[in-house]
């Protein structure tokens, strides 16, 4: 089939949307060129958006596998779509930092930029009604969202994939300040890596210059986001082929 088995659509987030293919066990996720922030409160549509994330992302996921971190990822498909496996998404979202950053600044008065070791690893519940509330340990307990060992686990494979992606970066000279990480049970039962990782949910600063080379250029009104999206895909050695734009 030329749409690569899409069927219908599951789901249509900020960023992304979801279809069910033929396969009840996998789906597609094809990268928007939206952008938001502020819950919502601040929208644009940033041409090729959606293409350097889906490229960027694929080679993160490629990068974490061979690494030994299991993942949802399956393969790209073309320029905005991936084959990923269905999983039963965790409404936990991780959050790891290396850097003092975003809300942690505003919350409690870090300086930006300060090197946190060890890091930081917070937890937010996945519920947009609330806005994402940081939530604990006995808090996911009490949700019943996991059992103390799961979150044990969600804790340790963020904190090894936060290892792997401070080399990987380090490489293209860009310094890993923090990112969000979403994980889900595939039909084992067993907790693997979900979601995306990209400029929209990582924040990436120049090691020597410290610019923000990821999606606080859009929060923050700094322009050049694309571009910035463009030098982070060229350092990580990624081409990608803009004039052939799959629709969704």
């Amino acid at each position: 089939m030329s749409q690569n088995n899409q069927l219908s659509l599951l789901y249509e987030g900020k960023a992304k949307i979801i279809y069910q293919t033929e396969q009840s066990d996998q789906l597609i996720q094809y990268f928007k060129d939206e952008a938001t922030a502020f819950n919502a409160e601040k929208k644009a549509v940033l041409s090729e958006k959606g293409i350097l994330n889906n490229y960027i992302s694929a080679a993160i996921m490629e990068y974490l596998a061979a690494s030994g971190i299991k993942t949802h990822f399956i393969k790209r498909l073309d320029q905005r779509r991936q084959f990923i496996k269905r999983l039963t998404i965790i409404p936990i979202e991780v959050i790891i930092r290396n850097y003092a950053a975003g809300s942690l600044v505003k919350r409690l008065a870090f300086t930006e930029g300060a090197l946190l070791t060890p890091p930081i690893c917070e937890f937010c519940y996945k519920n947009d009604a609330l806005k994402d509330p940081l939530i604990n340990h006995d808090h996911m307990i009490a949700l019943k969202i996991a059992n103390s060992a799961q979150i044990a686990y969600i804790k340790e494979q963020a904190l090894k994939i936060n290892q792997h992606l401070i080399n990987f970066f380090a490489q293209a000279g860009i310094n890993l300040i923090d990112f969000k990480l979403e994980f889900g049970l595939d039909q084992k039962q067993q907790i693997i890596l979900a979601d995306d990782i990209s400029p929209d949910s990582a924040r990436l600063w120049d090691n020597q210059t410290k610019q923000k080379m990821d999606k606080d250029r859009f929060r923050q009104d700094l322009g050049n986001v694309v571009a910035f999206y463009r030098e982070v895909a060229k350092r990580l050695q990624i081409n990608f082929n803009q004039s052939k734009d799959e629709k969704a």
